[in-house]
């Protein structure tokens, strides 16, 4: 059982020597989404609180995300919610990519699938109340009939 014990301890001291880059892509205020749209503050709050940690070049990494294997978990879905929606890029998108990512929005917001629940108890902030996710909803509905990406 000894034996055991230390080759898991070792083996779990190994894995920490597998790098992970964490580093996020410089922001250009002319293609982010906060700073071109100009939402109003409470939604710039929503997204910064429970979106951008995924879904942009500005991610705050916590201490956990540095100890293997959860740091592979967590930028896994890092790489994963750039992939979907990057609002660093915002502005090179297209109008119908733009279309289709709002509409994605909208569906995972309004059911609950946004945003993750295993990113909620380490990040309340991301949370949102039945009132916050209607005033987002509300703000990304009237940007896309408008059309004013």
């Amino acid at each position: 059982m000894k034996k055991i014990l230390l080759w898991i301890v070792g083996i779990f001291i190994l894995i920490q020597l597998i790098p992970i880059d964490r580093t996020n892509k410089p922001v250009d205020r002319n293609q982010n989404f906060v700073d071109i749209a100009k939402p109003p503050k409470e939604v710039s709050q929503i997204l910064i609180n429970a979106c951008y940690d995924c879904h942009s070049n500005e991610v705050k990494y916590p201490k956990y995300a540095y100890i293997a294997p959860i740091s592979w978990s967590i930028k896994h879905h890092v790489n994963e919610g750039r992939e979907r929606v990057n609002f660093s890029v915002w502005s090179t998108y297209n109008n119908d990519q733009k279309n289709h990512i709002i509409d994605d929005i909208l569906e995972t917001v309004e059911s609950k699938e946004m945003p993750l629940k295993g990113y909620l108890p380490m990040h309340p902030e991301a949370n949102l109340t039945e009132a916050q996710r209607k005033i987002f909803n509300d703000y990304f509905k009237n940007l896309q009939i408008s059309g004013n990406f």
